[in-house]
């Protein structure tokens, strides 16, 4: 049995799950508690850019539903063999094969906005014996108001918009809630973490950027950063990633280290080398597609992946599209991390390489250059859609 555990948020659609998602990620990292974030609905890799960038272009990039239910099993896997404990967002309408996802989880908030909802939602959690943390109210424009604290959090959420974060009571004693369950001791379970990686060299990406001062908050990584960061670590040699970080600076440390190896530390995979890609056509059929999109001065490949989930053990292998030789190459998806290190490194020969980030705007940030014209850190455009 996993000793760490994992809180489905669970409520009808439109009810601010995954405001109150994000909200309790930021609160629980501000209080330094070891958690992850799986959004399993079916995990879109949507994390905190949803948030954090426009909401115009969160519009245009999120996407919803998936092509097959394969992915179900090997997240239900993933959760059970969590190396943290987790916060687990499975949408607001799971199908029964779905609700599989839940047999592995231990503990549950609900975030309800009436009684029929509330109703269905508790029946479920029953169903699979999940132990109730907090049963809320969603009111988008009430008056947040805590009924009770303890030994459920009971009360009244409001304000849970897109591109804000919750506050008052309520949410207060909900993080209290969860800081409590998920007490264990942020040193140790780093440590623990870190005895087991597979290499010398481990880059723990908090304390490197305390060290180097770049930063008030070590999880809020500005591209200007990155040149310090690959004058401060060795090149060509085997490193190891542990922490939070954006996709640009994996992606980034994966060709610091080439041609040696990178390990990284996955919360539902433990650690985990990039799968090596190759450069080719990818059947039409693939997991993982890319389309190429020209640009003035390089050539957009946008990633995706057919069925909204890849799971590692099939990643070995895949094709990704040749891009034109000469140019620079800004790679786009919603990816998890170990992909990004991949495709970065199936590109490493480019003339110049960027990686897009949502929050960024229409900015992507160049992780490698072979030419003048470009810089490490500097950020160029690249917009979604052709003009």
């Amino acid at each position: 049995m996993n000793l760490h555990p994992a809180v489905v948020i669970g409520g009808p659609p439109h009810s601010g799950k995954s405001v109150l998602t994000y909200s309790l990620t930021q609160a629980l990292r501000r209080q330094n508690v070891p958690h992850y974030v799986l959004r399993a609905y079916p995990p879109d890799y949507e994390g905190d850019w949803s948030n954090e960038a426009d909401s115009s272009l969160v519009r245009h990039i999120r996407i919803k539903g998936a092509q097959t239910t394969d992915w179900i099993v090997p997240i239900c896997r993933d959760i059970a063999r969590r190396h943290q404990p987790l916060i687990v967002d499975v949408g607001g309408r799971p199908t029964e094969q779905q609700e599989s996802i839940l047999n592995e989880c231990t503990h549950a908030i609900l975030l309800a906005r009436d009684e029929d909802s509330r109703r269905t939602w508790q029946t479920l959690f029953a169903r699979h014996g999940l132990m109730l943390l907090a049963d809320l109210d969603s009111d988008l424009h009430g008056v947040s108001l805590l009924h009770e604290a303890t030994p459920i959090v009971r009360g009244t959420l409001s304000g849970l918009e897109r591109g804000k974060v919750a506050c008052g009571p309520v949410f207060e004693a909900l993080v209290d809630r969860l800081s409590a369950l998920f007490a264990y001791d942020a040193v140790e379970l780093r440590e623990s973490h870190i005895r087991t990686a597979p290499v010398e060299t481990v880059v723990e990406l908090a304390r490197m950027g305390r060290a180097l001062g770049l930063a008030s908050d070590p999880y809020k990584w500005n591209p200007l950063h990155l040149p310090q960061v690959l004058d401060y670590l060795p090149s060509g040699v085997p490193l190891g990633i542990y922490d939070r970080g954006p996709n640009w600076l994996y992606a980034a440390l994966a060709l610091q280290a080439h041609p040696a190896t990178l390990y990284q530390f996955d919360v539902r995979l433990g650690w985990v080398t990039p799968p090596r890609l190759r450069i080719g056509q990818p059947t039409p059929d693939a997991p993982l597609q890319a389309r190429l999109s020209p640009r003035a001065d390089h050539v957009r490949v946008e990633l995706s992946l057919t069925g909204s989930y890849l799971d590692y053990a099939e990643a070995e292998g895949l094709c990704l599209p040749p891009a034109p030789p000469e140019t620079g190459v800004v790679l786009s998806g919603k990816l998890p991390l170990w992909l990004w290190t991949a495709v970065a490194l199936a590109y490493h020969d480019a003339l110049w390489l960027a990686v897009y980030q949502p929050q960024l705007g229409d900015q992507a940030v160049v992780i490698r250059t072979l030419t003048d014209q470009k810089v490490i850190g500097q950020q160029v455009h690249s917009a979604t859609t052709s003009n």
